[in-house]
């Protein structure tokens, strides 16, 4: 089988990552990459930097990756759609709703592979998470909370907190208990001069009645990932940053100390963390998205998921500005 001539547009602090995964998986091969801005981490290689989508497309390829910011993504996407190009555009889907809508329709009418990197769902501790929680580990389910925090990264320059990070947290929190949003209620904050939010907290519930929250900012001065999935056996952590996944257990042992045994909720039980592979993401997104291409089974996230995943986003800013809370399904 001939391998799979890959593009690559935008080699920043994101892209430089794609290079290299690209040209460390099978049947793909990375022929070309396009960047206005050159080629400041040194990724080229033996490969010209090239000016623009128009001459990526122009070298002919079967696949291709889009990081660039955000506003670019659906003019690269839909020249690429129309070069019949099977394209994986990184995070969030576009700009607007509307945008991304056109992406969805330009890649489903051409038959395309259409792909959104939302690499979270490859982190190892969530794979296990959802692995588990459908395994009934954790029995029903009762709440997602998220931790999403960290210092300003300065590449950010088109969009808030809200698009950029809080979109993994919405992503994520959906597909771990495999239930969308249904309604939003958001607060932001602008705090560092820009026109663009960087802090949100989003509170939602979704269709099958799992309550979700979402701690979001640019402004903590320490770094944390962290999904809390709270249900009627205990309660799962996953740290992100490190892929790990712990256990707590509801307690089963009776409580005899009289002050504390008062309360008659749940009561602390054994503690689990466990060992499991830890795949690079990115890689296993990769290879999602390559497998989608050859028509194998694969658990990307497709562009209409994507999507989803900005129209909630997009109502959790509007319910910030108006003070509503905001049903996802009347937008």
């Amino acid at each position: 089988m001939m391998a799979l001539r890959a593009g690559l547009l935008g080699v920043g602090m994101m892209g430089r990552h794609h290079a290299r995964v690209f040209r460390e998986i099978d049947d793909v091969e990375l022929v070309a990459i396009a960047d206005p801005g050159g080629d400041p981490h040194g990724v080229a290689g033996d490969l010209k930097i090239l000016p623009d989508i128009d001459a990526l497309i122009d070298v002919g390829i079967d696949v291709a990756v889009v990081a660039v910011p955000t506003r670019f993504h659906e003019d690269a996407a839909m020249k690429l759609a129309a070069a019949g190009v099977h394209t994986l555009v990184e995070k969030p889907i576009a700009h607007s709703v509307e945008a991304g809508q056109r992406m969805v329709e330009a890649f489903d009418g051409a038959g395309l592979v259409g792909a959104v990197g939302h690499i979270e769902r490859f982190n190892p501790a969530l794979q296990q998470l959802r692995r588990r929680i459908e395994a009934g580990e954790l029995g029903a389910v009762y709440q997602v909370a998220t931790r999403r925090q960290g210092p300003f990264p300065s590449r950010i320059a088109d969009v808030g907190v809200a698009k950029d990070l809080a979109s993994h947290d919405v992503d994520l929190s959906a597909w771990v208990v495999q239930s969308d949003y249904e309604h939003v209620f958001a607060q932001t904050a602008f705090k560092s001069g820009r026109e663009y939010e960087d802090m949100i907290t989003i509170t939602g519930r979704t269709s099958s009645g799992v309550i979700v929250n979402n701690i979001v900012n640019w402004l903590s001065p320490m770094k944390e990932r962290v999904t809390v999935v709270t249900g009627e056996k205990g309660a799962f952590v996953a740290d992100t940053a490190t892929g790990d996944l712990t256990f707590y257990a509801n307690g089963t042992i009776p409580v005899e100390w009289d002050s504390v045994s008062s309360f008659r909720g749940v009561s602390e039980g054994d503690v689990t963390r466990y060992a499991f592979t830890k795949r690079e993401p990115l890689r296993v997104e990769h290879e999602a998205f390559r497998d989608a291409v050859l028509g194998k089974e694969s658990d990307l996230v497709t562009m209409k998921q994507g999507l989803r995943t900005l129209t909630v986003v997009e109502a959790a800013l509007e319910s910030a500005r108006t003070s509503n809370v905001i049903s996802i399904d009347a937008i």
